[in-house]
């Protein structure tokens, strides 16, 4: 990874981990992606790597980014999906020449074209986001439940009862949080 540049939150779930390049939305947000060979490196980590990437296709990346969020937030509060981000999400996921490949070791995975572009990936990212808003696997869209992120995430717990889209930075912020104002309630004992 490029110095100077926050982590990339990596999930199971290509569309909701998307979305996650922007993090902390409610509060002092984190970009994650601020340049175009950014977009580059997040991308093949996320095993969609493309040669390179123009400013109007991070442009185009970053719509696509926030009508997944819109979406996705909409679903899992059962609202109305708003119309501008299901044309963004529909528009990328027809622009895009990728095709799922099966490995030997039976997983997919997917292959661009021959002349790789960010519109092939965004259409794959696009493709996961419509599989997950449309219900088509198993799990539930939710949100965050902290206050500054408040993320669209998949959670396939067994319970489907997570709260947080990530317990290692939202999840632990907000139970060190709770522990803190639970020892400022209860002061200790002299001995």
């Amino acid at each position: 990874m490029c110095a100077g540049f926050p982590d990339f939150r990596l999930g199971k779930v290509l569309a909701t981990s998307f979305t996650g390049t922007l993090s902390e939305r409610h509060g002092d947000a984190v970009e994650r992606i601020p340049t175009p060979h950014r977009l580059v490196d997040w991308l093949a980590v996320n095993g969609l790597a493309v040669d390179s990437c123009t400013t109007a296709q991070l442009d185009l990346a970053r719509e696509l980014r926030e009508s997944i969020h819109a979406a996705a937030t909409a679903a899992a509060i059962q609202d109305a999906l708003p119309a501008s981000a299901v044309q963004v999400i529909n528009d990328c996921s027809a622009q895009g020449r990728a095709a799922a490949v099966l490995t030997p070791e039976g997983e997919r995975r997917w292959r661009l074209s021959s002349a790789s572009c960010v519109e092939d990936a965004l259409s794959v990212i696009a493709a996961d986001a419509i599989n997950i808003i449309a219900g088509e696997r198993d799990g539930k869209l939710a949100l965050c439940a902290s206050p500054t992120c408040q993320a669209a995430f998949f959670d396939t717990s067994q319970s489907r009862t997570r709260k947080w889209c990530d317990m290692n930075t939202c999840g632990n912020r907000q139970k060190k949080a709770r522990f803190h104002a639970n020892q400022r309630k209860s002061p200790r004992s002299a001995e």
